[in-house]
């Protein structure tokens, strides 16, 4: 299917521009992904964004410069990972199909968004995912989730105060951001570490990214 899609051409070029060498399959299922997206999203208007080229970019892309940032897991290992307020599956989606490894979990309270999750989850057959519908308070994990990541979430201090009791012991928090804003780094509780602001590079996109990352001090 990919070589024959009108995306896939694209899709090569913004992996070979991040460096990221994925598979003919996690390539088939990203393009699979964005078909999925485009049928949905007239009826349940899941993102702003229509055009499927602009999805590639300002979805796919965006959400694979975090793959660089998480640690591989080791062989016949996985690592848990908690995409907060999933929306479409951005980033958790998107990460899953890229690095079938992690065992991803993509929250989001809204229904339609949670039925669109399970319906790629089922469709794509992503047995690394799952959907939990639910407030990101009232969500609970035994064991903790080695990242927790969200894209357009809350502000920066809210995320991570409504997440903490999710976060296993030397987890990781990843916010994406636009433009950094040092009154919303400042807001962090004196518990948290921030551990370093990364620039994303995304080919095609205009405009500043970044994620901070973050780590609990107790």
């Amino acid at each position: 299917m990919s070589a024959a899609h009108p995306l896939a051409a694209a899709l090569d070029r913004g992996l070979d521009a991040m460096g990221l060498p994925l598979d003919a399959s996690a390539r088939d299922l990203l393009l699979r992904y964005v078909d999925e997206l485009t049928r949905w999203n007239g009826a349940y208007n899941l993102t702003a964004v229509r055009d499927p080229r602009d999805m590639l970019v300002r979805h796919l892309l965006d959400s694979l410069a975090l793959l660089p940032l998480l640690r591989a897991p080791q062989r016949g290992a996985s690592l848990r990972l908690l995409d907060v307020g999933s929306g479409a599956g951005l980033p958790g989606i998107v990460l899953a199909i890229a690095e079938p490894r992690l065992a991803v979990t993509v929250l989001d309270s809204n229904g339609k968004k949670a039925r669109f999750l399970r319906h790629v989850q089922r469709r794509l057959g992503l047995a690394n995912v799952e959907v939990a519908e639910a407030r990101v308070e009232d969500h609970q994990a035994t064991d903790g989730y080695a990242y927790i990541v969200s894209r357009a979430f809350a502000a920066l201090a809210d995320f991570l105060a409504l997440t903490r009791h999710l976060l296993a012991p030397g987890g990781q928090w990843l916010a994406m951001k636009g433009k950094l804003d040092e009154a919303e780094l400042a807001a962090v509780p004196p518990s948290v570490r921030i551990r370093e602001t990364h620039r994303l590079q995304v080919p095609g996109l205009g405009g500043a990214r970044h994620v901070v990352i973050a780590e609990s001090t107790t």
